[in-house]
């Protein structure tokens, strides 16, 4: 499997589409532009200058949770997830965003989010991180065709764009969220989405309907590859190339497929390393991955699945090495109004086998969970999640303390099953 070709041959599709449109654009602006012109001189000379505060928009969303009731393994964890899971667990703020965007001109658009509750470790909380800082510059009046610079959410997987606020689910799946630790990196990307699409993607994205946003209808980049707030360590950069398209039937129901592939060469850094284990220079990281979002109105379906390969920690040799991963998850939802406000009940089920190059020695992974929940909308301001999850999860690294048998590729692993049931309240402002 060619991972590159397949980033290639989505780059090519994606032209293709993108040349048909700017020729049909092209000609209705060639017919336009005198009038437009005409009557738009006299608004420019009498535009009048906004304050700040009329172009910077402020919102904000915080989420705090108890995983503990009804727990029958404190030793089932997952850090990736939710640092705050088993043994030495408790109260925990898992979000605190604050969000500034605006129009700074009719060409630029500005995304600054922080978060005031980030936790690096699970002995250290509620540290203030950058999560975005993006800037989006219009390449068209229509603003079909943009570019993203700056620190972003890389354009791989529907559920990693899919913001945490409208997410059902507490966490995202590993399968593909572990390509991209916390969905983001510093990049420029291209996004290309026409206006008729603009606005289904935006349509979507809402508590009711748990769409991912515009990410474009196509879009490709480069980014560094080592994750946010890591800095670059070698001198090649990742390629991310992905499509999707947001149907909507006769009926009136939208189904959204996407397509998603990246490739490049990932370094596991020494800090990330443990005494004695062998580490190469760097490393081929490649995936390629499918989604389908069908939306709940009122029963929805979302499934992804990833194939690819990357870093993962090999015990039998005390080393790094490049092995193939896969996985995926598949969720349903039903959506249910009473009156003015929204219940939503969901199962999710997932599955991976493969390394996480974030983690210390690019920690090999064997996942399988079920969750059963709903979320409830009394009002726009406030959700409460309750979920019940049912997981057995087994990890390899060189600090990992082995509780099992060998798997079939011959690696030993600390193995953790059990069960909680997981809640979560969550403000919107």
């Amino acid at each position: 499997m060619n991972l590159r070709k397949i980033v290639h041959t989505i780059l090519a599709i994606g032209m293709v589409y993108i040349a048909g449109a700017t020729t049909t654009a092209s000609a209705q602006s060639d017919t336009t532009q005198s009038v437009t012109q005409a009557a738009k001189a006299p608004e420019e000379g009498a535009a009048k200058k906004k304050n700040w505060s009329e172009i910077i928009n402020l919102r904000g969303y915080a989420q705090v949770r108890y995983n503990r009731l009804l727990e029958t393994n404190p030793l089932l964890k997952c850090d990736q997830c939710d640092k705050s899971l088993g043994e030495g667990g408790g109260i925990f703020i898992r979000r605190a965003r604050l969000v500034f965007s605006g129009n700074v001109h009719e060409r630029v658009f500005i995304y600054i989010q922080p978060d005031l509750a980030s936790a690096p470790g699970s002995d250290k909380l509620n540290f203030v991180q950058l999560r975005d800082a993006y800037f989006d510059v219009a390449l068209d009046k229509e603003k079909a065709f943009r570019l993203r610079i700056g620190q972003s959410k890389v354009p791989y997987g529907f559920e990693n764009m899919q913001s945490s606020s409208n997410r059902i689910v507490l966490d995202r799946n590993d399968a593909l969220n572990s390509a991209v630790a916390n969905e983001r990196d510093l990049g420029v990307f291209f996004y290309w989405t026409p206006p008729e699409i603009r606005a289904r993607l935006n349509e979507l994205a809402n508590a009711e309907y748990k769409g991912a946003g515009d990410y474009g209808m196509f879009g490709f980049g480069v980014y560094n590859g080592q994750t946010a707030n890591r800095p670059e360590a070698n001198n090649s950069l990742h390629m991310v190339a992905r499509m999707t398209y947001p149907f909507k039937l006769p009926s009136g129901q939208f189904i959204e497929p996407g397509i998603q592939a990246y490739t490049g060469k990932y370094v596991v850094t020494p800090d990330q390393v443990s005494t004695g284990v062998t580490v190469l220079p760097e490393y081929t990281d490649q995936r390629v991955a499918g989604s389908i979002s069908i939306f709940p109105q009122p029963l929805g379906f979302q499934a992804e699945y990833n194939i690819g390969r990357g870093p993962e920690y090999d015990a039998a040799t005390k080393s790094v090495m490049v092995k193939p991963l896969k996985g995926g998850y598949a969720q349903t939802i039903y959506k249910i109004k009473i009156g003015d406000q929204l219940l939503l009940p969901f199962v999710k089920v997932q599955y991976y086998q493969g390394g996480k190059k974030h983690e210390r020695d690019a920690t090999a992974h064997r996942v399988y969970e079920t969750e059963i929940g709903a979320e409830w909308q009394p009002f726009k301001n406030f959700e409460l999640v309750a979920d019940y999850s049912i997981g057995d999860r087994s990890i390899s690294n060189a600090t990992t303390i082995y509780n099992g048998p060998g798997d079939m590729t011959g690696n030993n692993f600390n193995r953790q099953a059990g069960n909680r049931l997981r809640l979560q309240a969550q403000f919107n402002f």
